[in-house]
């Protein structure tokens, strides 16, 4: 299937959804006179560069040119680093991330697995000799040296190339030492596996034994003269790898910490700075329970520093647990019905803030993101997200303008990042003392469309919703709908920003009202609404149907024809609309689905629905291919598109095929469409394109829509 070169599909493929030339990952110097970050060099350049930006000048330089370094080579990707990039999203090329030392004055990272450092004041870059494929190099905090993991082993260079050794190499094909392991990275949020003292003297190392956890086969039907990928999955139920942390000096030798990890077998944070002993965040299996613990370096023994209980399950913050400068416990709980943020075991925010994060800790004051709490939200704040400052005289919000915002802070500059509703992109301003002084420009490209979008509430629980109509309607003439959610866990889909409707204005165009609903268990309300859904994930559908509902008694929806497509977890929730409310949904298009819960991993399933064994009905109940799972009121059949990349490693396209395994026996008729080469994630321009516009078929051909 072609289209014009110019169309939507085509330039938000080529754009990587409009996002290639945006800055990203910022890093203010402690003096504040120096902004570094990465960007490509346009709108559909995939290779970014990094950059400086002075403060107080004003003028940007390259500090780092992959082309230049790679002198024009194409880059080569190891399998471990393609893994990296998958839990991540990351489509990028060139430098996709880097660390620097405590001054921000040296740089690190890996290029098609080579080791590189740039010097940031000079903005000079050269190449370190190491072994690779290098992955995660990290300068010392004084920036003396840069330590790296490759082949599995922890490694260490002096900054200026010299006296390159392993200071700890796996014992076996099964043994890592400085990564994270898959569910670290792909569910916890913690993507690296080691961390250097504040003294640059020695590091604490995660050890990883994934000999426990068994293993899958993925392979690449399209290509059979290729021997399949083994990788070891930590499916719900089963074996999980094994991880132990170190401190390890720069002679190599080594510590264990020691903490009860048959009661707490997750190492979810790990936190070192000059505030403080190590502290450690670990969780037990079920994650109701966690201990913070500090770590004496010397001993490797822990004491509690603080420990927490919940009933359903403890959720996971960015950038806490961790010292104040004066030596708090900076943390975020789940307290009197609301999340909130704490210094040592003083709340300073109630119910009136949602606290998602903490972005930066100072002498005065803590750095938050944070949304309206329930009690505080209205339809007036449906969507946004704000940075605050909070200390114990009160709560200061520092973006003005409704939107999603996030920050990067140091002393007295903050990089303040604002996405709006009426502005395309994301707009990055440096403030000082809370004032802006500079702008950094984007080069990523105008969508050339501007969401027709009404950010709204539906239902009795007052569902945040998001209705897109084509932007050439002008009548009262009811429209075909398509429900477009995500609808689960740490997926919000309705915010006040222009470009995360895009896609769904695109389908608007094509003659749908487009719904999308963000119901129990998505993030951003309170701790009560993201854990409705304990043991049974279907309450996710109950309020797809309740906001549709409502919502047609204010909009022109035509209930008579409604669709609903998703991806991953949205994916599933197609799959169960049409399977189990025919009633409600004439069609659907299942994008990597998990079918059977049973089948995802640990972590994530573990949380919401407990193991398989203690828990079978919560599986049936929200599995789509058991008989339970396939049951629906009496009624029609609906068609159904079930889509999966065949290299997929986080839903593994088993799920796919169980599916359509199950709905062929019961005679339920549906369309499979696998993507060759493809994983969770759709990076392959024409792919990507062409899923949108066959999408689009499908659904006018299933509601009985004609095309122009």
């Amino acid at each position: 299937m072609t289209t014009e070169p110019h169309s939507f599909p085509r330039r938000h493929a080529r754009t990587q959804r409009f996002t290639l030339g945006a800055p990203r990952s910022f890093t203010v110097a402690p003096d504040g006179s120096r902004v570094v970050f990465l960007r490509s060099g346009s709108g559909t350049d995939r290779a970014n560069s990094l950059w400086v930006l002075d403060t107080e000048e004003g003028g940007e330089r390259v500090a780092a040119d992959p082309r230049a370094l790679l002198g024009g080579a194409s880059e080569d990707l190891s399998p471990e680093e393609r893994a990296r990039r998958e839990r991540s999203r990351e489509g990028g090329a060139g430098i996709v991330g880097y660390a620097t030392d405590t001054a921000v004055e040296l740089a690190s990272f890996a290029l098609s697995g080579r080791l590189f450092a740039a010097e940031l004041r000079a903005g000079t870059a050269r190449e370190l000799p190491a072994p690779g494929p290098v992955i995660d190099p990290r300068p010392s905090p004084d920036g003396r040296y840069v330590a790296y993991v490759a082949q599995g082993a922890l490694r260490v260079v002096g900054a200026e190339g010299e006296g390159d050794r392993a200071l700890a190499e796996p014992e076996s094909e099964n043994v890592s030492y400085g990564l994270a392991e898959f569910i670290a990275a792909e569910e916890m949020g913690r993507s690296r596996g080691f961390w250097w003292a504040p003294e640059s003297d020695r590091l604490l190392m995660a050890g990883v034994d994934d000999t426990p956890v068994r293993r899958w086969w993925i392979a690449d039907p399209a290509h059979p003269e290729r021997e399949p990928q083994r990788v070891p999955y930590p499916a719900a139920g089963t074996g999980n790898a094994e991880v132990r942390l170190f401190v390890i000096g720069l002679d190599g030798l080594r510590t264990e910490v020691v903490w009860d990890r048959a009661r707490y077998p997750y190492l979810a944070h790990v936190h070192w700075s000059a505030a403080g002993a190590p502290l450690l965040l670990v969780q037990a299996r079920d994650q109701r329970s966690q201990l913070i613990l500090a770590v004496d370096p010397d001993t490797g023994a822990t004491r509690m520093v603080h420990a927490d209980e919940d009933r359903t399950w403890l959720d996971l913050f960015p950038g806490v647990p961790c010292w104040s400068p004066s030596g708090q416990l900076v943390r975020i709980a789940d307290e009197g019905g609301a999340r909130v943020l704490a210094v040592g075991e003083r709340p300073l925010t109630g119910a009136q803030l949602h606290v998602r994060a903490v972005l930066d800790v100072s002498a005065h004051d803590v750095l938050v993101s944070a949304s309206a709490g329930a009690e505080a939200a209205g339809e007036a704040e449906t969507g946004q997200v704000h940075v605050y400052r909070v200390n114990e005289l009160g709560v200061e919000r520092v973006s003005q303008e409704p939107g999603v915002h996030a920050a990067v802070r140091a002393g007295d500059v903050t990089v303040l990042v604002s996405a709006t509703l009426n502005r395309p992109g994301s707009r990055v301003q440096v403030l000082r003392d809370g004032k802006p002084t500079r702008t950094v420009p984007s080069y990523a490209e105008d969508p050339g469309m501007s969401p027709r979008v009404t950010l709204t509430e539906g239902g009795a629980r007052r569902v945040p919703c998001a209705v897109l109509m084509p932007r050439d309607y002008d009548g009262d003439t009811p429209l075909p709908v398509l429900m477009d959610p995500y609808g689960g866990p740490h997926g919000q889909r309705v915010v006040a920003a222009h470009n995360a409707h895009l896609t769904s204005q695109w389908f608007a165009d094509q003659g749908f009202a487009v719904v999308v609903a963000d119901g129990r268990g998505t993030p951003g309300r309170s701790p009560a609404w993201e854990k409705a859904i304990h043991h049974d994930f279907t309450l996710s559908l109950d309020d797809q149907v309740d906001a549709l509902e409502d919502l047609a008694k204010r909009h022109p929806l035509d209930l008579s024809r409604v669709a609903i497509r998703g991806w991953s977890y949205g994916g599933w929730l197609a799959g169960l609309a049409v399977l189990r409310r025919p009633d409600v949904f004439h069609a659907g298009i299942a994008g990597a689905p998990v079918t059977d819960w049973s089948l995802y991993d640990t972590h994530y399933t573990e949380r919401y629905l407990g193991t398989p064994a203690e828990h079978p009905q919560s599986y049936a109940k929200s599995s789509l291919v058991t008989a339970e799972g396939l049951s629906s009121p009496a009624g029609p059949h609906r068609p159904l598109m079930i889509v999966h990349g065949l290299a997929d490693d986080n839903v593994v396209v088993a799920h796919a095929l169980r599916l359509s395994s199950a709905l062929l026996a019961a005679g339920r008729p549906h369309e499979v469409l696998p993507l060759s080469g493809v994983t969770h994630i759709t990076p392959q321009e024409q792919v990507a394109e062409n899923l949108l516009l066959l999408q689009v078929d499908f659904l006018k051909r299933s509601l009985g829509i004609a095309t122009a």
